[in-house]
């Protein structure tokens, strides 16, 4: 649905002060659902083997991304269950992902590579699942939130895997002093985590060719990225307007809308990005199929 049509959206506007003008925040559609978490997570798990061509029986863990899975301790079997059986996943051990907000996903992604890495797992399937508890918490000071999921195949290397990416490297920064501020996005943080990221790789900003990061407001994201180092150029920002900000899963989304478009090269790198409020991760990928890869 369009932004304007979200219930409450003139009288949240006229509350927060903002310019009524949609091009300049990126409002555009927003994503709506009557599916649960369990339902969002099996589609887009179901998808992402179908997508690879990966059996269920070739899954060896899942790692399960949300920001909000039941308070009651007996429901979260329920969910776990629901998931593997949708799934047709036999019993595979299963890691839970939440306390890291909109950055969920990139931490899920973390804990997958390093079972791969490790030589625990060899094929991990990472799924991310969202979707607001009410509509007016659509509308936040930072993003306009959707519905949504998305999930990629942590593995060993793969010949000829269908749009897979060699993991290059990943790095984290954390301020706990801010960790409770809700709408502050640190360029600051950006920066370190890039400094760490960049030193591990043995490489520098520019030679990214695109920085994939979370859906919030495109003054918000335009200003602390360029803080942070970026070019203009390697921002990618059509889903802002076009998807919304669907919490943990827009990296993936927009590299995946990305390469649909047309616009990832094999040899390419990527970089897949989220920031909250005193928290920045991200995770360096380049196209083409290496050990351990994702897809």
């Amino acid at each position: 649905m369009k932004h304007d049509e979200i219930e409450g959206f003139a009288d949240f506007v006229d509350r927060a002060l903002m310019v009524p003008d949609p091009e300049l925040w990126g409002w555009g559609q927003v994503h709506r659902t009557a599916l649960s978490i369990a339902e969002l997570a099996v589609e887009a798990g179901r998808r992402t083997l179908d997508a690879a061509g990966v059996e269920p029986s070739e899954v060896d863990a899942l790692v399960l991304c949300s920001t909000r899975f039941p308070a009651e301790i007996a429901a979260h079997g329920t969910l776990i269950a629901s998931v593997l059986q949708g799934l047709g996943l036999g019993p595979v051990p299963v890691t839970g992902v939440t306390l890291n907000r909109c950055a969920n996903l990139l931490v899920g992604l973390q804990t997958a590579a390093a079972l791969v890495a490790g030589g625990r797992q060899r094929t991990v399937l990472v799924i991310t699942a969202d979707r607001v508890a009410a509509e007016s918490e659509r509308l936040t000071e930072f993003a306009l939130f959707s519905d949504g999921a998305a999930a990629c195949l942590v593995t060993e290397p793969v010949a000829g895997a269908p749009e897979s990416y060699e993991w290059v490297a990943d790095a984290s920064a954390l301020d706990p002093a801010t960790l409770g501020t809700v709408t502050e996005i640190s360029a600051d943080l950006a920066r370190v985590a890039n400094e760490r990221l960049f030193a591990e790789a043995g490489l520098g900003v520019d030679v990214i060719d695109g920085l994939l990061h979370n859906n919030i407001y495109l003054p918000v994201v335009t200003i602390k990225e360029v803080q942070a180092g970026f070019r203009l150029s390697q921002l990618e920002t059509s889903n802002i307007a076009r998807v919304g900000h669907c919490f943990a899963a827009d990296p993936l989304i927009n590299l995946a809308d990305r390469r649909s478009a047309g616009g990832v090269r094999e040899g390419g790198l990527y970089l897949l990005a989220s920031s909250v409020s005193g928290f920045r991760v991200c995770v360096l990928l380049r196209a083409g199929s290496a050990a351990p890869s994702i897809s």
